[in-house]
């Protein structure tokens, strides 16, 4: 598929098939998606890949801390709530999606289900936990490069029939995150990925969040009129 065309027909999955992906098509997926921009070609990511048992696990416990009122604890630093302009973006999505869920505002069961859908990996049957070296930290240059992979592992996994969800829910508490999948204490953990395939009669995955127009954003300098 040409790169214009996958970028522009991928879109974010939260709804999945019970079936299976295998370790091989994943193997292809990250084989692809370790192409990604590295500064200075360092390479400072890590991919554990979890299914089966082990997600099972996660997501249990992910439920059971969330729900019980458990306090968050990433291994990133959080900019808390947003605010403002991003504060739009977000409620804006958020309303598309309960529309088309059929979640009414005031359905408060039905609503936090929806946030839970998260702390589970929205149900995928893979997740892929994403971390860096931490002797780089602090530092954003290994966040960009990281966020470079993520991206072409989005790329790839779509261009190969499978949907995805950038998924920082999944990492909240990064100390279960840690514990399941065994990651050593050198690594941060930064995000997930839910994958799988898409389950096409979830309504959510028709709804498309919008993108500011270009002169919102983009300033061209030295170029002639």
């Amino acid at each position: 598929m040409e790169f214009e065309t996958l970028v522009q027909s991928r879109r974010s999955v939260r709804g999945f098939k019970q079936q299976q992906v295998s370790r091989d098509v994943v193997e292809a997926i990250i084989e692809s998606g370790k192409r990604a921009p590295s500064s200075m070609n360092t390479q400072p990511w890590h991919v554990h890949v979890l299914t089966g048992g082990p997600l099972e696990e996660l997501r249990r416990r992910n439920m059971e801390e969330m729900v019980g009122g458990a306090k968050v604890k990433r291994d990133i630093v959080s900019h808390g709530e947003y605010q403002g302009v991003h504060r739009n973006r977000q409620v804006d999505i958020a309303k598309k999606l309960f529309g088309a869920m059929g979640i009414a505002r005031d359905d408060k069961p039905m609503r936090q289900d929806w946030v839970l859908r998260g702390f589970r990996q929205f149900d995928a049957p893979v997740s892929l936990v994403l971390t860096y070296d931490r002797v780089l930290d602090p530092g954003a240059v290994c966040h960009f490069d990281l966020g470079a992979l993520c991206y072409g592992i989005v790329l790839a996994a779509w261009d190969r029939g499978l949907g995805s969800v950038i998924n920082g829910q999944g990492i909240m508490r990064s100390d279960i995150v840690r514990e399941v999948a065994n990651i050593p204490e050198d690594e941060v953990i930064m995000t997930c990925v839910a994958m799988g395939y898409p389950d096409d009669g979830f309504a959510a995955n028709a709804v498309r969040s919008d993108r500011e127009g270009n002169d919102a954003f983009v300033r061209y300098v030295g170029f002639a009129d």
